[in-house]
């Protein structure tokens, strides 16, 4: 199966892919995501391997830009990437276009405003999306070096632009693969997407401006079709109830339930939920201090690829310690947090 830097994870779009009570087409349009998945990861599992070889080469970075370019390519329905540049995205005709460029300059503002972080890579890196990729393509990925987003089926899925945790989400992966550069299988896979999931929800809380307490801590509302929200399927995750039946991936949410092997966009609702956990222990905002917790956890210590649950749990243990000195209260947040869920 597919293990992509995507949203949906491919088991799911195989599944409802045999549902006989959606239409042909759709069904059509979800294994041919599935198809397309499989080729893009040859992608992103190439650009990882030419990340850790520059940051070995290179030691000191120069900076591209002060600030990152934003970049929107048109696809127009075809899988030829990047597609044709799009020269004025910000006064775009075209909804999609301008809501990724929109949404883009919205998640540089939030990593410079909250984690003093320039771009993917904190050098200024180009950020390019491509839009209406493929024919109703029922994704959106990072592939390594840059973005993608389909235009749903329509039934199942939306217009994947329209969900704004899932652009930063999938940048995340970016981040991720510029820092600590976590594999993705097994443990570190897990670790990975829960780090996508918890950026993207606390960037969505961020641009609302919501404390936890009012947040819904939900993932992916809003490219939900109306065939998914008729069967009940409200998100694709929830960081606060991994297991509940509204999510159209139920995730096991205790590490006892952690099986090697298992899924990244399953096992990442473990740590998603002590990430829940502690900020809404800690209280406030989640971008606030549990938000630069698992920020300096992620980006304060070099390349991690095989790092397992329980080594990232100590890190934010000892990251909390070293942030917020004669802080018990946070510390201990940080601790329970991770207890809760086994780790």
């Amino acid at each position: 199966m597919c293990n992509c830097c995507n949203i949906i994870p491919g088991d799911v779009l195989l599944r409802l892919s045999k549902k006989k009570s959606l239409t042909t087409a759709t069904r059509k349009s979800l294994a041919d995501t599935l198809k397309y998945d499989v080729e893009l990861r040859k992608l992103r599992v190439q650009a990882r391997k030419l990340t850790l070889v520059a940051q070995e080469v290179v030691r000191e970075r120069a900076t591209l830009a002060p600030i990152p370019a934003i970049t929107i390519c048109n696809c127009n329905n075809t899988q030829s990437l990047p597609g044709g540049p799009m020269p004025h995205p910000a006064a775009a005709v075209d909804p999609t276009v301008k809501r990724v460029f929109e949404t883009t300059t919205n998640v540089v503002d939030f990593f410079d405003k909250v984690f003093s972080r320039n771009s993917i890579d904190d050098a200024g890196m180009t950020l390019m999306s491509s839009v209406h990729y493929g024919n109703k393509y029922n994704n959106a990925c990072w592939n390594g070096s840059q973005m993608t987003y389909g235009d749903g089926d329509g039934d199942i899925f939306v217009d994947f632009s329209q969900g704004i945790d899932v652009v930063c989400h999938e940048l995340m992966h970016g981040v991720t693969q510029h820092t600590i550069q976590l594999g993705y299988a097994n443990e570190p896979g897990g670790l990975n997407e829960s780090i996508s999931d918890v950026f993207g929800t606390m960037f969505r809380q961020w641009k609302a401006g919501q404390p936890v307490t009012r947040a819904d801590w939900l993932m992916g509302t809003d490219i939900m079709g109306p065939a998914a929200i008729k069967d009940g399927y409200v998100c694709l995750r929830d960081m606060a109830r991994p297991g509940a039946k509204h999510c159209l991936t139920r995730q096991p949410y205790h590490y006892s339930k952690y099986k090697a092997g298992m899924d990244p966009h399953y096992s990442s609702g473990i740590p998603n939920l002590a990430f829940h956990k502690v900020a809404m222990a800690i209280g406030g905002n989640s971008w606030g201090k549990a938000g630069q917790i698992w920020y300096r956890a992620l980006t304060g210590f070099g390349p991690s690829p095989n790092m397992r649950m329980r080594a990232f749990a100590n890190r934010t243990r000892r990251v909390a310690s070293e942030l917020y000195p004669g802080d018990a209260a946070s510390a201990q947040a940080v601790d329970l947090g991770w207890k809760q869920v086994g780790l």
